[in-house]
C-alpha cells in the first residue's frame, strides 16, 4: 500500500461501484482499501476483484481508522443518512449523483459534512469532459456571442428490458431516466448557463416495459436569460451530447465530450474542431483525493448538487401537474 495515496472505502458494490473503483485506480491518487454492501457474496466478489478487505457492517467500515473517505453508490434514498453517518465518523464523502432525491435532504447532508469539516463531492463528472470544457471556454471568450439556447441529451437503450431492483422503483428513480442520466445534463447546463429559473416537463411511458417512464423532456428558462432543453430516455441508442447556440456561433459536443463541432453565423454547416476527451471519471477521483489531502473545495459540492436536485423536484412536479414550475420554491 502506497502511503501517499488517499485510502478510500466503497459502499454500494454494484456495476457503478465497480466503475468508481476502476476510476480510482486510473487516477493514481487513491486506492480502495475496504468495502461494504449488505450482500456477503457481493462483498466477497468486489473485494477479490479490487484487492481490498471487506467490512461486515457499515459501522465497522466507518470506524476503520485507515479509511479516509468513502465512495457512495447506493440507492438514492439512502444517501442522506449514510452521508450524515460518514461525516459524523470524520470520513470524507464522494457520492454518486444525484446527491439526494429532495433539496431538503441535500441541505441536511451538506450541513453534516460542513459541520464535521469533511469534503462532500458529487459525481457529476460529465462537465469535466474535454468537449464541455471547451464549450465553457468559448462562452467565456465571447466566441459564441450572446448565448440564447443550450441543450443536453443523455440517453441509453438498456431500459428496453426492465431494470432490476431499486433501479426499477419509481420512488428511487422518479421521472424515468432523470435520476440516472438526466441529472448529468442538468449539471452540464448549470455549468454552461447558470441556474434554472423555471421549467416545464413531460415524462411518460411509451414502450411500456418496467415501472419507470420511458422518456422525459424538459424546457428550461435560465436565470441569466437563455432557454434550454433536456431529453433523456433508457430506450434509444446511446447519445451523450450538449449544445450551445449563440448570436456569433453554435457549438456542440457529442460522443461523451470526445467530439467538438463549431459553426459561425456565416457558415452553412458545422465543422469539427480538435478535442481532447480526457478521462472525467479518473479526473474526479484525483480531485477528490486532492481535496482530502489539501483541503480544497470540489468543483461540484453541496450547493451544486442541491441545485440539481431542486431542478429534479421541479421536473417531477411539472410532469405530474402539467404546469410550469418555479425552481426557487425548492431552494429554500
Amino acid at each position: 500500500m502506497a502511503e501517499d495515496k488517499v485510502r478510500l472505502a466503497s459502499i454500494g458494490l454494484g456495476g457503478w461501484g465497480a466503475m468508481l473503483a476502476g476510476s480510482v485506480e486510473r487516477s493514481g491518487a487513491a486506492e480502495v482499501v475496504s468495502c461494504f454492501a449488505r450482500s456477503e457474496e457481493g462483498r466477497k466478489s468486489f473485494a477479490e476483484k479490487v484487492g481490498c478487505r471487506q467490512a461486515a457492517s457499515l459501522d465497522e467500515l466507518l470506524s476503520d481508522s485507515e479509511v479516509e473517505g468513502i465512495l457512495l453508490a447506493t440507492p438514492h434514498s439512502t444517501h442522506v443518512d449514510i452521508i450524515c453517518q460518514a461525516a459524523s465518523a470524520g470520513k470524507h464523502v464522494f457520492v454518486e449523483k444525484p446527491l439526494t432525491l429532495t433539496a431538503a435532504d441535500g441541505r441536511k447532508a451538506y450541513e453534516a459534512t460542513q459541520k464535521a469539516g469533511v469534503t462532500l463531492q458529487i459525481g457529476h463528472n460529465r462537465r469535466k469532459q474535454g468537449g464541455n470544457r471547451r464549450l465553457r471556454e468559448m462562452i467565456d471568450n465571447g466566441e459564441l456571442g450572446m448565448v440564447h439556447q443550450v441543450e443536453g441529451n443523455l440517453s441509453l437503450a438498456g431500459g428496453q428490458n426492465p431494470r432490476q431492483g431499486w433501479r426499477n422503483d419509481t420512488g428511487e428513480c422518479p421521472a424515468g431516466a432523470m435520476t440516472a442520466l438526466g441529472v448529468h445534463m442538468v449539471d452540464n447546463l448549470h455549468y454552461l448557463a447558470g441556474p434554472v429559473k423555471r421549467l416545464s416537463a413531460f415524462s411518460k411511458k411509451i414502450l411500456g416495459k418496467g415501472n419507470l417512464n420511458d422518456v422525459t423532456s424538459i424546457i428550461l428558462e435560465f436565470e441569466n436569460g437563455p432557454l434550454g432543453y433536456i431529453h433523456t430516455t433508457f430506450v434509444i441508442p446511446k447519445i451523450c451530447s450538449n449544445a450551445v447556440f449563440g448570436t456569433k456561433a453554435n457549438a456542440w459536443t457529442e460522443e461523451e465530450g470526445s467530439k467538438l463541432y463549431f459553426q459561425k453565423v456565416d457558415q452553412q454547416a458545422r465543422e469539427e474542431l480538435p478535442c481532447e476527451p480526457g478521462d472525467c471519471l479518473a479526473e474526479q477521483m484525483a480531485e477528490f483525493a486532492k481535496c482530502i489531502r489539501e483541503g480544497a473545495r470540489p468543483e461540484v459540492s453541496g450547493p451544486e448538487g442541491i441545485e440539481v436536485v431542486a431542478v429534479l423536484e421541479a421536473v417531477v412536479e411539472s410532469a405530474g401537474t402539467g404546469r410550469a414550475v418555479e425552481v426557487g420554491k425548492f431552494r429554500s
